[in-house]
């Protein structure tokens, strides 16, 4: 879902806490991914037969892949909430996420909003 989808589906302020929980699963399997490498190369053995070798090698490789995917799924998601949530104040009244979008152009990457409060519009990139 996009973030015109969202934000009109559920509001600013639940879509910008979704994407923080969403961002910190990412983190916690991060996390995970790294307990997992350490366990990986603590059972690999050099005097193990070559299927128990292989088989660690690829659980090293799956684990280390995953978690450099989670690590920047992470990554994007708190930068990208936290550069919209930086647009999300009326220029003109400072109210904070009381919004509602106008018009998306996904082109440009830019969302139109409407303050709720003065009515003002602004863009914000995303």
């Amino acid at each position: 879902m996009g973030l015109a989808e969202g934000i009109r589906k559920r509001g600013f302020r639940k879509w910008y806490e979704r994407e923080l929980i969403q961002s910190h699963a990412h983190l916690v399997l991060t996390c995970f991914c790294a307990i997992g490498l350490l366990a990986a190369f603590e059972v690999h053995s050099r005097s193990a037969p070559w299927s128990d070798q292989l088989t660690d090698a690829g659980a090293i490789v799956l684990f280390a892949f995953v978690g450099v995917w989670a690590l920047r799924r992470y990554l994007y998601l708190l930068t990208h909430a936290e550069a919209v949530a930086n647009q999300a104040v009326c220029p003109q009244c400072q109210t904070y996420a009381r919004f509602s979008v106008t018009e998306d152009d996904r082109v440009h990457q830019l969302l139109t909003v409407r303050c709720r409060k003065c009515e003002h519009e602004w863009a914000i990139a995303h």
